[in-house]
């Protein structure tokens, strides 16, 4: 083997250490130490200074349990005791990390360069900063970290797993403690929105409570880690057994079943349960709007796990193939897509109905402006006769046109990125940015073409056409380049993807189309006899659907929407008439484009602030 291209990634957990060994080929291999992928984390400091690793630590526990170290991946400012001697934790997980580079060199047939670190994703930068140093000491020059759930997502995609850009996953880390993260997935990647770790909702509160229920009257003085010992061997036992005798060292042996270990397990996975609840929580996230809830690690494997997060969450949680190797082999790129197919899930193809809503704007735009110009109120000149035009008509019109032609220009670029073949060699992100500018520049044209026909056709200066349909819309097109500049960078991607980022409410434009088209029609109100009290009404109608449509952009909820809506509406009826239909109409502009920098701000400038995240404290060996 060539070990200069091979990858290696060693997720050190708190309990146990996983290594695999990945190859550009996509193949790759899990490290076995004494014939386990799983090489217990524990250490032993012997006599001698040596460092006692893995099974062989545990196995001389029980004559030295003084000297014995469960969980050497303690806290960055802690210090450990043995013998009355100070010892570096640094130096302890160099030891076990030292194991694990020894037999990848040995199975790779030469030093690997590549090297990845599985790293939780709620340590922050000075314990990063200390597993860098445990590696330096352990003879890894550069390790690259990688968080451990964007590990574990990262896996489910080189699986084949079908995850939009947009998604949000959610990802049980269940060891020894458990962690709990929410992820996003970008077109570059995913990010983590929240992370919540809890050390007593994972298997060492398992093997607590069980200790605790098999022997109500105390350890035994000596026998804590022998008993431990016994006790996780008897519990992948029960594999394959009803029930299976555990040794206790200092008196007669135990007998644990399934229903032991059901009642122990109950409401530590219950714990853990509500530990999702408070990280999707935290994320700020809709709960079903989550694609998956993935689960790993050793204490994920209980099939109680699946029926306790179903319960207790609503989600339907997927154990992911081998989850005890899941996070290694992610973090090493095993099995990874092809650039091609990752592109294939970049970009969520539109529904149909976002299809079809593209229309709602640009018939009611059309419907606008050929309604102010073919119903102006004329009246005589000295020279020739004057139209007197409802410009807001004609504002609003403008405003629909573009942001019809923005969703369809959106909707295309998504439909091409969505595509495997569309035969475009450009990203995904710069073909979505190539529709929104492409759809901008359409818009500017129509209005334009707006503007001419009508100064045409009134046969009036096209300035006054141009500051009505031009104006209006410089602001949504300075956000639309905004827009295209973070989609084209791929800095981040809205959630369910730009189609569905620019869907404009539909319920808004109809209501304010209506409206308007109301007032323009009872604007001869003074000049139709018998009809006055009619147009009066209409005209006020017209103002209620105009304030309608602004709350609607502005507002979502129905309660709010109405309790909002019903003094704005009334507002608006009060202030529509003959010479302001201008002022409401930049009402509904304002609104519109409130819209857009509350969608820009919320669903990609803004990041929701990082939660107190709780470490992973070191569990103390069982009491005698």
């Amino acid at each position: 083997m060539r070990a200069g291209q091979a990858r290696l990634a060693i997720d050190c957990g708190s309990a146990t250490t996983t290594a695999v060994l990945a190859w550009p080929d996509g193949s790759w291999s899990p490290l076995l130490f004494d014939g386990d992928p799983a090489l217990p984390s524990a250490v032993l400091v012997a006599g001698d200074g040596s460092v006692v690793t893995g099974q062989r630590a545990w196995q001389a526990a029980t004559a030295d349990p003084q000297r014995f170290i469960p969980r050497p991946r303690l806290p960055v400012d802690e210090q450990v005791s043995v013998a009355d001697v100070q010892v570096a934790p640094a130096d302890l997980v160099a030891a076990t990390l030292r194991r694990v580079v020894d037999e990848a060199h040995r199975m790779a047939g030469g030093p690997v360069e590549d090297v990845r670190l599985v790293v939780p994703a709620g340590w922050g930068p000075r314990r990063r900063t200390w597993l860098r140093q445990a590696a330096h000491r352990a003879g890894l020059a550069q390790p690259r970290l990688v968080e451990a759930p964007v590990a574990v997502a990262s896996d489910a995609l080189a699986s084949g797993v079908q995850l939009p850009v947009g998604s949000v996953v959610v990802v049980c880390d269940l060891g020894a403690g458990v962690e709990v993260s929410v992820l996003r997935r970008g077109p570059a990647g995913f990010e983590v929105l929240s992370t919540l770790a809890d050390p007593d909702a994972g298997g060492d509160a398992i093997d607590a409570a069980l200790t605790a229920t098999l022997l109500p009257d105390g350890v035994p003085a000596g026998d804590g880690w022998a008993l431990t010992a016994s006790l996780r061997t008897a519990k992948h036992a029960l594999a394959g057994h009803a029930a299976v005798a555990v040794p206790v060292p200092s008196g007669p042996a135990v007998v644990l079943n399934h229903t032991a270990v059901e009642q122990a397990a109950r409401p530590v996975l219950v714990q853990a349960a509500g530990l999702v609840r408070d990280a999707v929580d935290a994320a700020e996230v809709d709960p079903a709007t989550i694609a998956a809830l993935w689960c790993v690690g050793g204490t994920a494997q209980m099939p109680l796990v699946a029926d306790v997060l179903a319960a207790e969450t609503g989600l339907q949680p997927l154990l992911v193939p081998d989850p005890a190797v899941a996070s290694a082999r992610g973090a090493a790129d095993a099995g990874g897509l092809t650039t091609e197919q990752t592109a294939s899930v970049g970009e969520p193809m539109p529904t149909v109905w976002r299809a079809v809503a593209i229309g709602v704007p640009g018939f009611a735009s059309l419907a606008l402006v050929s309604h102010a110009l073919f119903t102006p109120t004329w009246h005589s000149g000295l020279i020739r006769d004057w139209a007197f035009m409802n410009w807001g008509e004609v504002a609003m019109a403008s405003v629909f046109a573009v942001i019809a032609c923005l969703a369809a220009g959106t909707v295309l670029g998504s439909t091409l990125a969505a595509r495997t073949d569309s035969g475009v060699a450009m990203s995904a992100g710069a073909q979505v940015a190539t529709g929104i500018l492409t759809s901008a520049w359409l818009g500017v044209a129509v209005v334009g073409m707006y503007a001419v026909v009508g100064s045409q056709y009134i046969d009036t200066e096209l300035g006054a056409f141009l500051r009505w349909t031009m104006l209006p819309v410089v602001p949504m097109l300075v956000v639309a380049m905004v827009l295209a500049l973070i989609a084209f960078r791929q800095w981040r991607t809205p959630r369910g993807g730009w189609s569905d980022f620019l869907a404009f409410p539909v319920t808004s434009v109809v209501t304010a189309t209506v409206g308007m088209m109301l007032v323009q029609w009872s604007l001869p109100a003074t000049y139709a006899p018998g009809m006055e009290v009619w147009l009066g009404v209409g005209q006020r109608v017209g103002g209620v659907l105009i304030g309608v449509g602004v709350i609607t952009a502005l507002v979502s909820g129905l309660w709010l929407r109405l309790v909002m809506g019903v003094p704005f509406a009334i507002l608006t009826a009060t202030l529509v008439g003959r010479y302001n239909t201008g002022t409401v109409a930049g009402l509904y502009i304002v609104a519109a484009t409130v819209w857009w920098l509350g969608r820009l701000w919320t669903r990609i400038l803004y990041t929701a602030p990082a939660q107190p995240r709780r470490s992973l404290p070191l569990p103390g060996p069982p009491h005698p």
